[in-house]
C-alpha cells in the first residue's frame, strides 16, 4: 500500500478539531517534539526535508499505551492508541474522528505516514533505557547521554539537568528500502507522572 502525506493534512485538520482526552493510566509522559523526515532524491536532487513540532502526551498501563500529538495552536494532531488486539491511528476529520486500525504502532504508522515511528518502545526510552523485552546493542555513550539502539533506532538519552527537569532524547532511524531517514526529538517536562 502505497503511503499518503497524512501528516500535512492532519496539521490543517487539528486547527478544527480535537479529540476527547484519553483515559487515565499508570504512567503519563508528557513534553514537547521535533520531528524530521528526509526523503532521498532518486534522481540524485537535494533530498526533501519535512519537519514538524509540537507537544505530545503519553499514557501507558500494562495493557495499553495512548500517544497524542498536539499542535503548537494545542489541538490534537492524531492519537495512536494500542493494545493487545491491534494499534489504532485516531484523527480529527469532518467534526468526528477518522480511525486507521494496523496489527501494531510500527506497521501502522508505516501503512498511514510512510515511515515509522518508535511508540513500542517510547515508555522504556523516555525512562532513559531500552525495552527490557526486545533485543538492543549499546552504544557508545557521548558525554552524561546513554545511548542504544533498538528497534532500528539509535537513542541518545540525556538526564535532567538543573535547568530542564526532564529528560532529553534524540531518536534517529536511517531510511531503508527506500524509507527515509526520520529524527525525532523530545523534551520532557519532567518525570513521569
Amino acid at each position: 500500500m502505497k503511503a499518503r502525506p497524512l501528516l500535512p493534512l492532519l496539521l490543517l485538520l487539528s486547527a478544527c478539531a480535537s479529540l476527547p482526552p484519553p483515559k487515565g493510566a499508570d504512567h503519563h509522559y508528557a513534553g514537547r517534539f521535533s520531528l524530521a523526515v528526509t526523503r532521498a532524491d532518486p534522481r540524485g536532487a537535494e533530498p526533501q526535508r519535512d519537519a514538524w513540532t509540537g507537544r505530545f502526551t503519553l499514557q501507558v498501563d500494562a495493557r495499553s499505551l495512548t500517544l497524542d500529538l498536539v499542535s503548537p495552536l494545542g489541538s490534537t494532531i492524531a492519537r495512536f492508541e494500542t493494545d493487545a488486539q491491534e494499534a489504532r491511528l485516531l484523527v480529527p476529520a469532518n467534526g468526528g474522528v477518522r480511525v486507521e486500525h494496523g496489527p501494531d504502532a510500527r506497521a501502522l504508522s508505516e501503512q498511514v505516514l510512510g515511515w515509522s515511528l518508535p511508540v513500542a518502545g517510547m515508555a522504556d526510552w523516555l525512562e532513559g533505557h531500552p525495552s527490557p523485552a526486545r533485543p538492543y546493542q549499546p552504544l557508545d555513550p557521548i558525554a552524561e547521554a546513554t545511548r542504544f539502539e533498538q528497534d532500528g533506532w539509535a537513542v541518545t538519552v540525556e538526564p535532567p539537568t538543573d535547568a530542564r527537569p526532564g529528560r532529553r532524547l534524540q531518536m534517529d532511524r536511517s531510511g531503508q528500502g527506500g524509507a527515509p531517514d526520520v529524527t525525532l526529538r523530545v523534551v520532557l517536562d519532567g518525570p513521569a507522572t
